[in-house]
C-alpha cells in the first residue's frame, strides 16, 4: 500500500472517530453519548482491519 493511501485511510479514520467527541451535550454534568458498546465497536473495527491488513499483505508475497 502506497504511503498516500496509509496516510488518507488515517486521516479519514481520525475525522470519523472525532465527530463523535463533537456531539457532546450542552449540559457538562449529562453523561456522555460515548459508552462501552462504542468502544467494542472500535476495536473490532480496528482488530478487523489489521486482520484484513495481514491477509492482503500474505497474499502479496
Amino acid at each position: 500500500m502506497s504511503i498516500l493511501k496509509k496516510y488518507t485511510f488515517l486521516l479519514a479514520f481520525v475525522a470519523l472517530c472525532s465527530t463523535s467527541a463533537l456531539a457532546q451535550p450542552e449540559d457538562p454534568d449529562a453523561p456522555t453519548p460515548f459508552g462501552l458498546v462504542e468502544v467494542l465497536i472500535g476495536a473490532g473495527a480496528i482488530y478487523g482491519g489489521k486482520k484484513a491488513y495481514d491477509k492482503r499483505k500474505k497474499n502479496q508475497e
